[in-house]
């Protein structure tokens, strides 16, 4: 009588939890489905950000910078433009130089061979865009939309955690189990639509799991620091802050940023593979940003190093993140792995095909579950 009375305790659990969530899981995860393969799809509309590898070295970011001054600084109302830094990808890709134009952000693609602008783009324009503030704050104001994706998914997490309870029969036996594991694809529908809850629920669970916990990290501040705490041994999670200069010196070097530009040449396989990006400092007290990525489909090996402005002496910043790859512990590098594993990329194109079917069963899932709940109500009436 026990078993059955928590049976029931999780079902409702169940019922009511998908009720007062459905509509923002199914948001969440048919937006993170829709932008899992965002990039090809972006490549395939946008051929022309492809550039021919010419042989010949990139243009430094200084000489960038200079290029696409034309283009951000028409008129004398655009002197508060700023152009904050080039990132480079591979021999045959373009450029991107980060600008901030008054209050709006864009990026400009450019040949960083000849410097020759190919195309622009706000930081809030495109589709995707759209898609992915859907996902992060279901286009609502950030602060709102943030913390009720937050909550939705923390809710989510029980009802998968019940469903996964009540997925187990009452009467354990073999054809029980097996039933549960088979969509019966020939009954009506109302045992198809339930199948499909179900079944589909179940295959599921773990990786929904997974995805939505490791979403978490990016709603809350406490569950972020709690995991990162918690895979690290005790250890403080840090926030991100930029390093600072020294603004007691003064520029004793001539053009720095030109031979910070020479070092990291030296130090990295800069074009080769991956991404680097060199940022300027923009206040009197910042320092340069250097990052490093050497996959362009993941994002756990960046590397982000910062140079005194004035002396090229390098500096501590990043928090958590500017600890470098060789002094990482396993914690570190499971913690920066958290996008990739959200995204699917750590298991290459396989773990993001697996995400983006993921996404769209939890998605189904609000609406099969709705329809149960809906027939055997009218069916009460």
């Amino acid at each position: 009588m026990k078993k059955l009375s928590a049976r029931i305790v999780f079902h409702k659990l169940h019922l009511w939890l998908g009720l007062v969530s459905g509509i923002v899981v199914f948001i969440v995860a048919i937006t993170g489905a829709i932008y899992a393969f965002h990039e090809e799809i972006d490549g395939l509309f946008r051929p022309s950000l492809s550039v021919e590898a010419t042989g010949r070295p990139f243009l430094s970011p200084d000489d960038l910078k200079q290029k696409v001054s034309q283009y951000i600084f028409k008129t004398p109302a655009d002197s508060n433009n700023v152009i904050q830094g080039v990132t480079y990808g591979t021999y045959a890709q373009a450029a991107e130089v980060a600008c901030s134009l008054g209050k709006n952000r864009c990026t400009l693609y450019a040949n960083p061979y000849s410097g020759a602008v190919i195309h622009q783009e706000g930081f809030r324009d495109g589709f995707f865009h759209t898609v992915l503030a859907g996902h992060r704050s279901l286009w609502l104001p950030r602060p709102i939309g943030k913390a009720i994706v937050g909550w939705s998914i923390v809710i989510f997490v029980l009802i998968t955690l019940s469903g996964i309870v009540i997925w187990f029969p009452v009467k354990q036996t073999k054809k029980a189990f097996k039933s549960g594991l088979k969509i019966k694809w020939n009954a009506p529908f109302s045992r198809v639509n339930y199948d499909l809850h179900k079944v589909l629920g179940f295959y599921t669970a773990i990786f929904a799991l997974l995805i939505a916990l490791t979403g978490l990290v990016w709603s809350f501040n406490w569950f972020s620091e709690g995991y990162y705490s918690l895979i690290t041994g005790g250890k403080e999670f840090k926030k991100w802050e930029l390093a600072q200069s020294d603004s007691t010196q003064t520029t004793r070097l001539n053009d720095p940023s030109a031979l910070l530009w020479e070092q990291m040449n030296k130090e990295y396989p800069i074009g080769q593979k991956g991404t680097f990006r060199f940022d300027y400092p923009e206040k009197p007290t910042d320092a340069y940003t250097v990052c490093y990525n050497p996959s362009s489909a993941t994002y756990y090996q960046r590397e982000f190093r910062f140079f005194d402005r004035n002396t090229l002496q390098e500096v501590k910043g990043g928090g958590t993140y500017g600890i470098k790859q060789s002094e990482a512990s396993w914690g570190d590098k499971l913690y920066r792995m958290t996008y990739d594993i959200h995204v699917g990329s750590i298991l290459g194109l396989p773990g993001r095909i697996l995400v983006f079917l993921v996404s769209l069963v939890v998605a189904s899932l609000p609406i099969t579950g709705y329809i149960i709940w809906w027939r055997k109500r009218r069916k009460k009436h």
